[in-house]
């Protein structure tokens, strides 16, 4: 894997690849409620490495699942559903809504722990887990049910690892109020659903990006570099676009940029 994050335009452009090197990785703080100043990345040639201590691990595994990897060695895949899935077998899945490529029923026996993010009958579901050197929680939020609304029924994941704070909206369906943006806390790394259709509209997207300011948003659930060009053409070079060579990446806090940047993670 690399630690690579490379600068300039996407599809038909020629990518002047860049690394981002991070400093050593700091002790996990007050999680992502506090405040914190974020620091510049600087950038320098290209440095093929294994990840540090103090680094999250983030693979793509491809439409809305990736593989996260905490420095002690907690693995997490987010919309686990059987098929997107990594090598190893995870200690926690979470799975943000019953659809077909968002979940299963046959999870691995092996899996320690899993957070279906939907009333499966106890109520709307509220989960906030520590394991390892890893927090998991969730911000409940409503979905369309054909031409009514389910109240709770997708969660905005919500995973600290490494002093990072990293959302995956799952199968978002509406802006944000408030009391989501205040259950979020501060968003270090945003995983958000571009598909334009299933979810929300591209411009809706966008709005739900500006709510929450993340300085890095990567995006999935996108069916296709089409569909990802379209959402990318959308934000009228609004946010630097930068490819990843490789679906996974070693991120740290302090070589997040200052302002939102998309990282793209082949894979989808």
């Amino acid at each position: 894997m690399t630690r690579l994050l490379p600068t300039g335009g996407w599809l038909g452009v020629l990518f002047s690849l860049l690394a981002l090197l991070p400093m050593p990785g700091a002790a996990l703080a007050a999680g992502c409620f506090a405040a914190m100043a974020r620091t510049a990345p600087a950038l320098v040639p290209a440095a093929f490495t294994l990840a540090a201590a103090g680094e999250v691990d983030l693979t793509f595994l491809g439409h809305a699942s990736f593989l996260i990897e905490s420095p002690a060695g907690v693995s997490i895949v987010t919309d686990y559903n059987g098929f997107n899935r990594p090598a190893l077998v995870p200690d926690i899945v979470t799975m943000n809504h019953a659809h077909p490529a968002h979940y299963t029923e046959l999870v691995d026996p092996r899996v320690k722990f899993v957070l279906r993010g939907w009333d499966t009958g106890q109520g709307v579901a509220h989960h906030d887990l520590k394991y390892g050197d890893a927090r998991v929680r969730n911000v409940p939020t409503n979905i369309r049910d054909g031409g009514g609304t389910e109240f709770g029924g997708n969660s905005i994941f919500v995973f600290e690892v490494a002093d990072l704070c990293i959302a995956h909206l799952g199968h978002l369906h509406h802006t944000l109020a408030p009391e989501h943006l205040a259950g979020l806390g501060r968003v270090d790394v945003l995983l958000a659903p571009i598909d334009g259709a299933y979810t929300l509209s591209h411009d809706d997207m966008i709005e739900v990006i500006e709510q929450i300011k993340p300085p890095l948003l990567v995006p999935m659930h996108y069916f296709g570099p089409s569909v990802l060009q379209r959402f990318i053409d959308r934000t009228g070079n609004r946010y630097p676009v930068h490819l990843n060579p490789s679906p996974q990446v070693a991120l740290a806090r302090d070589t997040l940029p200052k302002a939102t940047e998309i990282l793209v993670l082949p894979g989808d």
